[in-house]
């Protein structure tokens, strides 16, 4: 008979001492906790100094697309505050104007109220400085009460001037001869000597005004800048409205007069309303 072989004693006692050090070993490091602590402290280490990389990368992405919507929102304010800025100069530069033609208006008027004789306010639509008459058109006519050799005046500045006079009266227009036209002759004084002449124009409204008929004994008493005004005479303008400055004196020997230069009170270039007046309703200023 065979014999059954019996488990080597010295492999089984191998087979113990080993199971016996796994077993101490794992109990020893349960107790101390070395083990499993060294672990985790590797683990969160990694696991920090990933999260830390990826939290860096994701600021530096919020912050990149923080910044271009700032800047979009900046640019969209610049644009919005530009066209503001552009709107208050277009109102500013209408005041400006609205300002000016209240002046204008309100000149008129307080002038208007000043005198006796029936006034026309109107506005000058035309000119036609190539006409053999340097006619100036305003917008008033027989049906608004124009009659032919009205007088016009204007002011301007807070000085009232004389204009001209009515030639033509259509139904809604008119025609002015402005004074410095050269048939244009108007009965004036001087007015600090009250000496009278005659002023007419010499075709250009660039030109001066020119006196006649002033005696030379009144040289010595006459100034630059002397204030030249309307006598009233022969019933076709009203009295003392200023015509013009004198600007130059010239003595001619040939002549017992002198020879007066004016710079009309009116600058025509800048002319736009005038005032036509009734003298048939004659008053004193």
């Amino acid at each position: 008979m065979a014999q059954k072989k019996r488990p080597n004693a010295f492999q089984f006692h191998i087979l113990v001492f080993l199971v016996l050090v796994i077993f101490s070993g794992t109990i020893l490091a349960l107790s101390t906790g070395g083990f499993i602590v060294n672990f985790k402290t590797v683990g969160f280490s990694f696991l920090s100094a990933v999260q830390k990389g990826a939290h860096a990368v994701g600021s530096g992405i919020t912050g990149l697309v923080t910044a271009v919507k700032d800047l979009s929102v900046l640019r969209e304010e610049y644009a919005v505050l530009t066209q503001k800025l552009q709107d208050y100069e277009y109102l500013q530069r209408n005041n400006a104007e609205i300002r000016k033609e209240n002046e204008r208006l309100r000149e008129q008027l307080k002038f208007s109220q000043s005198i006796v004789q029936t006034n026309l306010p109107a506005l000058v639509i035309g000119r036609d400085p190539n006409s053999i008459y340097s006619g100036i058109t305003i917008n008033k006519g027989s049906l608004n009460g124009i009659k032919k050799n009205m007088p016009v005046i204007a002011v301007q500045n807070g000085h009232v001037g004389l204009v001209g006079k009515i030639t033509t009266v259509g139904l809604t227009t008119s025609m002015v001869m402005p004074v410095y036209d050269y048939q244009c002759n108007v009965s004036s004084r001087i007015q600090t000597t009250r000496d009278i002449g005659i002023v007419s124009g010499t075709g250009s409204p660039d030109a001066p005004l020119l006196m006649k008929y002033i005696k030379k004994r009144v040289l010595e008493e006459l100034q630059y800048g002397d204030i030249v005004v309307t006598s009233g005479e022969n019933d076709n303008y009203l009295r003392d409205i200023p015509v013009g400055t004198i600007s130059k004196i010239s003595v001619l020997d040939y002549d017992t007069s002198l020879e007066i230069e004016l710079t009309p009170i009116i600058d025509f270039s800048r002319l736009e309303t005038v005032i036509a007046v009734d003298v048939s309703d004659r008053g004193e200023l």
